[in-house]
C-alpha cells in the first residue's frame, strides 16, 4: 500500500505507475476522499477548541452563580456535531484504507516500459540447451511412460489441474524440495520455516493478495480462511504488526510450502501436463531489509535463486520484467526461465521482486535504527527458490535418454540413491 502523503504529494507520478502497469486505479477519488477526510478532521479540532474554550466560560459562570444555561446548550450543541463528524470519520478512514489498497505500486524507474509481456527485456542466458540425437518427448509423455506421473488419478481425486506423483516421481520431487532447502540455509544464509498452509484474510491482504486477487484464491467459507497461493504469503506475515530492532535486519527466511491457485491456465499457452496446476510445490525466499539496502538484496536474491538452477546444470534466461507485465505489489521483478527442450520453450520457474515498503505498510511491518528514532516500514522481497513442476518438467526433459529413461542430475544422486529414475 501506498502512503497518502506519497500519493498526495505525487499524484501524477501514482497515475503514472498504475497506468504503465495497465491497471485501473481512480487516483482522483482517493484524494477527493482523503480531501473531505482532512477537512473533517480540521473542522472537529475547531470545533473542539470552542468547546473547551465555552466550557472554561461556563466553569466560571457556575463559579460566580451566575446563570450558565445557554453557553451549556451550545458546549452540547458542538458536542452533538463533534459527534457526527467522528461517525463520519470512522466511516471514512476505512473506506479510504480500501481505495488506497487498490492502487498498485509503483514501478522503480530502472523499469523498462512495454505494452505486454512481449516487451520482457532477456538480460542473459546461462549454459547450453542440451543435445539429443533423437526426438525428445515432453514431460507428460516421460511421466506416463515411466509411470512417474499420474495425469487421470488426479483428475478422478481432485478434478482437473491436479495430479499425483508415483514412485521415482514423488522421490525426485522430494529430493529437489531438500536440496534447495539445504542450499538456501548452509550456502545462503536462510532460515527455515515451516508455516500454516492456511492463512486468514488479514494475511492474505497483507501481501497484497486481497482484495485485488480474491477470485483467484481457494476459499474456506465457513472461517473466511484462505489456502495459500504461495509461502510468501504466511512468511512474509511472520512479522506483521511488529516494530523489528536494527540489529535484526536484514531478516532472510525460507520455506517450502504446497501453493494453491484457482486459476490454473492461460488462455492461448500450452499448458498440457504441469505446467499450471491448481496445486504445487514450491520453495520461497523473502527477505525483510533496510531500505536503502532492498535493490542491492534484489541482485543477490535473484543469484540464489540461479545457483540452483545451475546446480541442476539446467539451461536458463533471465528477463527483467517490463511495466505492462509486472505484478501488482512489485517495484521491479525479474524472472527465469528454465529450457524445456520437450516442449521446446521457456518456462518460468522462478519470479525474484523487490516490492519497497509496499506490503511492510500494508502488513505493518517496522523497525528503529535505534531506540530513540522514529519506526520506518522495512523492505520486502521475495523469489522462488524454485517453483517445483517446472523444474521437474526441465529435469525430466533435459535428462531424458533414447531408452525412455531419466538420468539424475548429478547434485541429486547422493540422496536420490540412484543414477537413473
Amino acid at each position: 500500500m501506498l502512503d497518502m502523503k506519497f500519493v498526495r504529494e505525487n499524484a501524477d507520478a501514482v497515475r503514472r505507475g498504475a497506468e504503465l502497469k495497465k491497471t485501473p486505479a481512480d487516483v482522483n477519488a482517493v484524494l477527493a476522499l482523503d480531501e473531505e477526510r482532512r477537512s473533517l478532521v480540521t473542522r472537529v479540532e475547531e470545533l473542539k477548541q470552542q468547546r473547551n474554550s465555552l466550557s472554561e466560560q461556563v466553569g466560571k459562570l457556575m463559579k460566580a452563580r451566575e446563570n450558565a444555561d445557554s453557553l451549556k446548550q451550545q458546549v452540547r450543541e458542538l458536542g452533538d456535531e463533534i459527534k457526527g463528524l467522528d461517525e463520519r470519520l470512522a466511516g471514512i478512514e476505512p473506506q479510504l484504507r480500501e481505495m488506497l489498497l487498490g492502487i498498485p505500486n509503483i514501478p522503480h524507474e530502472s523499469v523498462p516500459p512495454g505494452e505486454s509481456e512481449e516487451d520482457n527485456k532477456v538480460l542473459r542466458e546461462w549454459g547450453t540447451k542440451p543435445g539429443f540425437d533423437f526426438k525428445p518427448l515432453p514431460h507428460w509423455e516421460i511421466g506416463e511412460k515411466l509411470g512417474i506421473i499420474n495425469f487421470e488419478q488426479g483428475a478422478k481425486i481432485s478434478g482437473s489441474g491436479f495430479i499425483v506423483y508415483a514412485g521415482g516421481g514423488a522421490r525426485l520431487q522430494r529430493m529437489l524440495i531438500n536440496f534447495m532447502l539445504d542450499m538456501h540455509t548452509s550456502q545462503h544464509g536462510y532460515q527455515e520455516v515451516l508455516p500454516p498452509y492456511v492463512v486468514n484474510r488479514d494475511t492474505m491482504t497483507g501481501t497484497g493478495q486481497l482484495p485485488k486477487f480474491e477470485d483467484q484464491a481457494y476459499c474456506v467459507k465457513p472461517d473466511d480462511l484462505f489456502l495459500i497461493p504461495t509461502a510468501e504469503v504466511p512468511v512474509t506475515n511472520l512479522r506483521r504488526e511488529e516494530i523489528l530492532g536494527d540489529q535484526e535486519l536484514p531478516l532472510y527466511y525460507v520455506a517450502y510450502t504446497p501453493c494453491f491457485r484457482r486459476e490454473a491456465g492461460a488462455a492461448g499457452r500450452e499448458n498440457r501436463g504441469i505446467t499450471r496446476i491448481h496445486q504445487f510445490d514450491k520453495v520461497e525466499m523473502v527477505k525483510m531489509v533496510r531500505p536503502e539496502d532492498s535493490y542491492k538484496e534484489l541482485e543477490t536474491l535473484l543469484q540464489q535463486a540461479e545457483d540452483v538452477l545451475q546446480a541442476l546444470n539446467l539451461h536458463y534466461r533471465v528477463v527483467e520484467i517490463c511495466t505492462a507485465d509486472l505484478g501488482f505489489s512489485n517495484a521491479k521483478q525479474y524472472d527465469l526461465e528454465v529450457w524445456a527442450p520437450g516442449m521446446d520453450r521457456y518456462l518460468e520457474v522462478s519470479s525474484c521482486s523487490n516490492f519497497t515498503d509496499y506490503q511492510a505498510r500494508r502488513a505493518g511491518i517496522r523497525f528503529r535504527r535505534d531506540a530513540k528514532a522514529k519506526p520506518e516500514f522495512v523492505h520486502t522481497l521475495n523469489g522462488s527458490g524454485l517453483a517445483l513442476p517446472r523444474t521437474m518438467i526441465a529435469v525430466l526433459e533435459s535428462y531424458q535418454r533414447a531408452d525412455g529413461q531419466v538420468t539424475i542430475p548429478d547434485v541429486l544422486r547422493p540422496m536420490f540413491g540412484r543414477d537413473i529414475l
